[in-house]
């Protein structure tokens, strides 16, 4: 009879002990779910913010593209003078707006990083020297970032940097790249244009 009753005791706590196991394992479930609806949140948070950062930098090359452009050039000086101070007031608005997104790095990344951005802003700095020689190279630099077979030279040397770095700064030095391109292409047109009409100038002149 005693034997019976602890015999059963022993069944009544296995039980209960399998029955708070599974609501513990309950709980755990539950709270791992809402993690992972949170990690799905916090990537499209960085993402909104990304895009976010992407047309901030648009919005600052559009309104320089404006303040350089020919068509600025061509307009009286009273109203140059007038949309200058709008396309200024725009551009600190847009400076205003600060977006500040983390990158987590180990040592190798951080070192890769640094090395990328020195290399970029050693030819920035030739750029005024020598405008298309700096433009090639930035082309070679940006081919290391692209997947497809670009049709100019490969930086072989900095595609290994590159490769080195966080997924994150990659698309950023890319991105970085594509917009400094863009602006020695539109400088250099921005010259050829200014010279063209120095020349049209001169034999105007000449003419009479």
């Amino acid at each position: 009879m005693a034997q019976a009753k602890i015999h059963a005791k022993m069944n009544e706590g296995a039980c209960g002990k399998f029955s708070r196991t599974l609501s513990m394992a309950d709980r755990s479930g539950r709270l791992l779910e809402s993690l992972d609806q949170l990690e799905m949140r916090v990537e499209a948070l960085r993402e909104a913010a990304a895009a976010m950062e992407q047309e901030r930098e648009s919005i600052l090359e559009m309104i320089q593209s404006v303040q350089n452009s020919q068509e600025m050039r061509n307009i009286c000086q009273g109203e140059r003078e007038e949309l200058t101070l709008t396309s200024n007031r725009l551009m600190g608005r847009t400076l205003s707006v600060e977006i500040s997104i983390g990158t987590i790095r180990n040592p190798q990344q951080e070192e890769a990083l640094q090395k990328a951005t020195s290399i970029i802003d050693e030819i920035v700095k030739k750029l005024l020297s020598d405008m298309e020689g700096g433009r090639q190279q930035l082309l070679a630099l940006h081919a290391a970032c692209v997947t497809e077979a670009p049709p100019v030279p490969i930086d072989q040397k900095f595609q290994a940097i590159v490769i080195s770095c966080a997924l994150e700064d990659q698309k950023k030095i890319k991105r970085r790249l594509e917009t400094l391109v863009r602006n020695t292409e539109n400088a250099e047109k921005n010259i050829k244009i200014m010279d063209h009409q120095k020349l049209e100038d001169t034999k105007t002149n000449g003419g009479h």
